[in-house]
């Protein structure tokens, strides 16, 4: 076995936007398309698309999974 430990297993705030923002732009597109209208299906596009942009946007700034973060221990107020 590999001596390697991960503790983030791809979580993160970047992560965890994109995956919400995806969700929420299935849902629409899925109504949309269940109910025949275009509008809610170009916004859930727009919706996904944007999504997409955040979550690369947070991981570029720092709120993704390879962010410098203090071990748990240097933090302050964790003991």
């Amino acid at each position: 076995m590999s001596a390697e430990h991960h503790d983030d297993h791809g979580h993160s705030v970047a992560a965890w936007t994109g995956v919400f923002a995806l969700i929420f732009a299935s849902a629409l597109i899925a109504v949309g398309v269940a109910w025949g209208a275009h509008l809610w299906t170009i916004i859930g596009l727009v919706v996904a698309v944007l999504g997409l942009v955040a979550a690369f946007v947070l991981s570029r700034t720092g709120f993704g999974v390879h962010a410098k973060r203090l071990p748990p221990q240097q933090r302050t107020g964790v003991r």
